[in-house]
């Protein structure tokens, strides 16, 4: 083999900057002054409403106490759709703002930071920035960013994803837009606003961070400087999400998710992600499920199949779970780690397979109720033979794929694919 198609891969890898961030209790606080500091004046805030909480009330009006003046988008969904987008740039532009605020998880930061993108190129359509670092005006409008979820790490990250509804819409598409211009400004992660997080949203986000910390550990970019971090959220999550999810007015186990979440984003920002985001893409662009729900469901049937490409790093990652590896081989450690996962998963009352997921599975859930006909049409996910084909093909177009550790070709990931649909996770178990 040629040295050349040896260093094909990754033969450069790249790190991306964080944002200044203020993390711990009461941070968000800080938002009219630093709001003023950074030169806002008129600013949309973009979010979910996060209705059942007072919490963008009191963030908006504790902004006009501060002199700014705000103008409330708060029509975000999850997976953030294409039109969520450009309603908020219309709003923008028309009110003529100078900057943004998101309060709420990865859906409010993302469609966030593809307003602020879109704006920057004049109200061009966000679809049109799909992929690295398409946007061509560096210069975007300042942006905080306060995260009430221990999830996602949108605030951290150069990452923003969106469902594109218009381009076909009997195909929605979901994909990842990587672009350096897209960092916040500032992150604000206060784990006093996860209080009022529900307990299965809870249980879902945590599995989006040991996602987002176990795909860079085994990455096949092999991002040095990332792999303490995600070793270390690895371990967080194992020790808070369990007290996050049953006892979450507890202080220690809301501010352990939000150190792991922080620290997670961190490692995959420059260190990459895999297959678990791929699969979660795809599921969630066909029903519009929760990108947590959708990690977890995928997370151990991902870590079986990559195991062969990566055993010293899940036996690691046993090791950070608190399993006692002591006399096992390296073998029987990875698999420790995949049962440690399940554990967890039975731990903390997440679904465990695509087609046991139902209208009222979970608080969040949006399965068949629109916006589009599209998904007002998919009330159940189907999980045949056609249902696995298309979010086969739709995992291999992902993004995030390419730096999977094991090679993925639709006769390989194809059986992943329906395992999470249709299977049943003691399979997995050795």
């Amino acid at each position: 083999m040629q040295v050349d198609e040896l260093l094909k891969p990754f033969p450069i890898k790249e790190f991306h900057p964080f944002p200044r961030g203020l993390l711990g209790p009461g941070s968000h606080e800080m938002i009219g002054p630093e709001a003023l500091k950074l030169g806002f004046r008129k600013t949309l805030v973009m979010t979910s409403g996060l209705r059942g909480t007072d919490i963008v009330h009191k963030i908006v009006e504790s902004m006009k106490y501060h002199g700014l003046e705000v103008v409330v988008y708060d029509q975000v969904e999850s997976n953030p759709k294409d039109y969520n987008v450009m309603d908020a740039v219309g709003l923008y532009q028309d009110n003529e703002c100078d900057s943004f605020v998101s309060i709420g998880g990865g859906s409010s930061h993302d469609a966030c930071k593809g307003a602020r993108i879109s704006v920057a190129h004049d109200g061009r359509n966000v679809n049109e920035f799909e992929g690295f670092n398409k946007s061509e005006n560096p210069k975007n409008p300042p942006h905080i960013a306060v995260s009430t979820t221990a999830g996602t790490g949108s605030e951290t990250s150069w990452a923003y994803v969106i469902t594109d509804t218009t381009t076909d819409p009997d195909n929605p598409h979901k994909y990842v837009a990587f672009d350096d211009a897209s960092v916040t400004t500032l992150a604000v992660d206060d784990p006093v606003l996860y209080y009022d997080c529900p307990i299965d949203y809870t249980a879902q986000c945590g599995f989006d961070v040991l996602a987002h910390a176990s795909e860079p550990y085994v990455s096949r970019l092999n991002f040095e400087p990332s792999l303490g971090n995600a070793l270390h959220a690895v371990k967080l999550t194992s020790q808070h999400l369990r007290q996050a999810v049953w006892n979450g007015e507890e202080l220690s186990g809301r501010e352990g998710m939000m150190y792991a979440q922080y620290i997670a984003a961190q490692a995959f920002n420059s260190g990459g992600l895999g297959i678990v985001h791929s699969i979660s893409h795809a599921v969630s662009a066909f029903y519009d499920t929760h990108h947590g729900l959708n990690n977890a469901i995928a997370l151990p049937r991902v870590w079986a199949f990559n195991m062969p490409a990566a055993y010293q790093r899940f036996a690691d990652m046993a090791e950070a779970m608190g399993v006692d590896t002591h006399g096992m081989t390296k073998v029987q450690a990875a698999d420790a780690a995949l049962e440690a996962a399940i554990r967890l998963l039975r731990d903390v009352g997440i679904t465990e397979k695509f087609t046991d997921v139902t209208q009222d599975s979970y608080s969040k859930n949006r399965l068949g109720q629109g916006p589009t006909k599209f998904y007002e049409d998919s009330p159940t996910i189907v999980g045949d033979d056609a249902d696995i084909d298309r979010i086969t093909n739709h995992v291999l177009g992902d993004a995030c794929t390419p730096g999977n550790p094991k090679e993925c070709t639709f006769e390989t990931v194809r059986p992943v694919v329906e395992h999470c649909l249709n299977g049943d996770l003691d399979e997995l178990l050795p």
